[in-house]
């Protein structure tokens, strides 16, 4: 079912005395509506899903009795049972070779890394197995698993617990990349994951679970590779993904004061990624920003910037800027982080230099 898109912002905050902040169940606001955060959205779309088909299961390190280490899980073990929500042991290469294999033989699981810095000891398992056994077994054995969980940049967990990997898994054959910033595009991408026979990278961020928004109560999915005006503008198109589309968001009010009007550009699924609608929008502003966790060397603003200048070359009035997290370790410290982060402040810096301003 296709619905609309709802406003970037909730209506009121959840009440979190009175109303649900956790699990599923969200509050009826009428109109169709309904008020959770990006975690709940999570949850209710699995959930949903589950309900629908038998053979989806999930499993990984405290999804089940701890109700998950961001409580994205909460309630499914109670709801489902321990045939279909497990936990498992710390091996990520482990429980990533199991989903593989059961996703061979007609299940269709959702593992969950604890923060997808924790997906590097599974890499073998994701592209070695993963994203390739459809093509070496001519289309004999899809693998229909979705691998979930945190990425990017928590509050100082400093340099081993930091990385953004949309860039780094989408450059492989056979994964999709889905890094959502909404609630209501993270159920939409989760019921369309969950319904199709690829592997899936769901790349979420642990600072937006208790971002709020009014979404729908009917169903809906949201299709890969389309994305997303989130403000629309005629000087610059920024392109930001996932916790990135809120510190765009952030900077385009702020550009706003001095008259700078920024379009900005939420593709919403990185592989695929809707290069037509980005190469729409910078035909109308004749400007390019890319904003992103990645690092700047091999990111996705290369490439988006190369796809732009390959396609809209007579269009720009200014060489494309990208703004990544820098190029050095995440630092603990708190004002170090801030100034490695693609902050407001370097997004504003970025698009006064593409607008001479």
């Amino acid at each position: 079912m296709t619905v609309a898109t709802p406003p970037f912002r909730a209506s009121r905050p959840i009440n979190q005395k009175t109303e649900p902040f956790l699990g599923r169940k969200a509050t009826v606001l009428g109109n169709g509506l309904q008020l959770l955060n990006l975690r709940m959205a999570i949850c209710q779309a699995i959930a949903e899903e589950m309900e629908r088909d038998p053979t989806i299961v999930v499993m990984g390190e405290e999804v089940a009795q701890y109700n998950g280490a961001y409580k994205v899980t909460k309630g499914l073990l109670d709801e489902f049972g321990p045939d279909r929500v497990l936990d498992t042991p710390i091996t990520e290469s482990g429980f990533t070779g199991l989903a593989v294999g059961a996703a061979m033989t007609g299940l269709r699981p959702v593992i969950e890394y604890m923060s997808w810095n924790f997906s590097f000891p599974a890499f073998d398992q994701i592209i070695s197995n993963a994203s390739k056994m459809s093509y070496m077994t001519g289309g004999l054995f899809n693998v229909p698993l979705v691998m979930r969980g945190p990425n990017g940049a928590g509050p100082r967990v400093s340099s081993q617990h930091s990385h953004a990997v949309e860039a780094l898994f989408a450059h492989f054959p056979g994964l999709i990349v889905v890094s959502p910033s909404t609630p209501f595009d993270a159920k939409g991408l989760m019921k369309t994951a969950l319904r199709q026979q690829n592997p899936v990278c769901f790349l979420e961020n642990e600072m937006l679970y208790g971002y709020e928004q009014d979404i729908p109560v009917a169903d809906y999915a949201i299709p890969f590779g389309v994305g997303d005006i989130k403000r629309p503008g005629r000087d610059c198109t920024i392109v930001a993904v996932n916790r990135s589309v809120h510190w765009a968001l952030e900077a385009a009010e702020e550009l706003a004061k001095s008259g700078i009007d920024c379009e900005v550009v939420d593709p919403r699924t990185v592989k695929p990624l809707d290069i037509g609608l980005i190469a729409e929008s910078v035909r109308k502003t004749n400007r390019l920003v890319t904003v992103e966790e990645c690092y700047q060397t091999g990111g996705i603003g290369a490439e988006i910037a190369t796809q732009i200048v390959q396609m809209c070359f007579d269009d720009l009035d200014a060489p494309p800027e990208r703004v990544t997290t820098s190029e050095n370790p995440m630092p603990y410290a708190a004002n170090l982080e801030h100034e490695t982060l693609p902050k407001p402040h370097r997004i504003i810096a970025a698009v006064r230099r593409a607008c001479s301003r």
